[in-house]
């Protein structure tokens, strides 16, 4: 068999070809088409969001003075430096980065070792710090924002309040919001039904249906999204796009930081005190609590928000049950 010049960095494998059997080639032929492919399925392997994270972590460590490929004294001392300043959470996502960013260049990692993962813990024991929840918005302080969106004229009010409801009953995370598409959309006889093509849960595309029926109160997200796409004419690409200053629709997605932007701003707005406690998650948490409360089935909640772990639901509907199921209370509200 003989070897073309293109094929002489590969590994050669000299095999005899069974009698009656064609031989088969691939798509890609070239090294260079076969390097190019493994980076972008090694790219695909770690989500965009895992990346950012990662590069953010390295340009720190870079800034305070590190180089790479760095030691373990290195890494204590960076350690050491950050922490009474990060959150220890904080400090062991740098470690992750730092550990990841050696193994795939092939050298030695730093962050593995015994001292380092015990100088880490003496930091979190010393220095840990409770976590930072976002406040779960409840049904009833979402109403208040769509009503107080209703009685606002222009677009940006009519996206607003199609964003949140859609936002909310559907439990999407904002990176999911912000890349939702007409041709996603299923208009059915009881409501909506959303197809995410790929979710934090679902990196391997599988999809994730999600049915929000019609409402018959002051809130109904299908009624919201159809209203905002034919006042803003938006027959194909992205559902929640930015509107300029003189109140023209673009062509490009909100981006992801705008959900957090315009929820906390709308609720402030419409009078929710704790609209500064809140972030893009809220929605997700609310949709939970307020569905805990209203009786909803645990499985079903679980559905709708597309979580995987029993674990991850319950820790969403502990505020619903903060008072429910409370020692204290069976004591303070008891008959006589």
């Amino acid at each position: 068999m003989t070897v073309s010049n293109n094929d002489q960095n590969l590994p050669q494998v000299r095999h005899k070809e069974p009698a009656g059997l064609a031989r088969t080639h691939g798509t890609l032929t070239t090294p260079e088409q076969l390097a190019e492919q493994h980076q972008r399925f090694l790219a695909a392997a770690t989500t965009d969001n895992t990346r950012r994270t990662y590069r953010s972590a390295i340009r720190h460590f870079l800034a305070w003075g590190g180089v790479l490929p760095c030691d373990e004294a290195a890494v204590i001392r960076y350690l050491l430096s950050f922490a009474e300043v990060l959150n220890p959470r904080t400090l062991a996502l740098r470690l992750t980065a730092l550990s990841q960013w050696h193994r795939y260049q092939g050298f030695p990692d730093p962050a593995a070792s015994a001292t380092v993962r015990k100088t880490l813990r003496g930091i979190e024991r010393v220095h840990g710090r409770p976590r930072q929840k976002a406040k779960a918005l409840l049904l009833e302080d979402l109403e208040l924002i769509v009503a107080y969106l209703n009685t606002l004229e222009g677009l940006a009010a009519l996206r607003d309040s199609a964003l949140l409801q859609v936002g909310y009953f559907g439990a999407f995370r904002r990176s999911e919001l912000v890349t939702l598409e007409v041709q996603y959309l299923q208009w059915e006889r009881e409501g909506l039904q959303i197809t995410l093509p790929r979710s934090k849960t679902d990196q391997e595309g599988e999809g994730l249906d999600k049915a929000i029926p019609y409402g018959d109160s002051l809130c109904c997200p299908a009624k919201a999204l159809r209203c905002w796409l034919d006042v803003a004419q938006i027959e194909q690409g992205p559902l929640f796009r930015r509107i300029s200053r003189w109140g023209s629709v673009g062509d490009v997605a909100l981006h992801e930081g705008s959900v957090n932007a315009i929820l906390t701003a709308r609720a402030q707005e419409a009078g929710v005190l704790y609209a500064p406690k809140m972030s893009s998650h809220s929605l997700r948490r609310g949709l939970a609590t307020s569905a805990h409360r209203a009786g909803a089935d645990f499985l079903e909640i679980k559905r709708q928000g597309g979580w995987r772990h029993d674990g991850t639901v319950h820790g969403y509907i502990e505020d619903a049950r903060a008072f429910e199921e409370n020692a204290a209370g069976s004591l303070l509200r008891r008959k006589p």
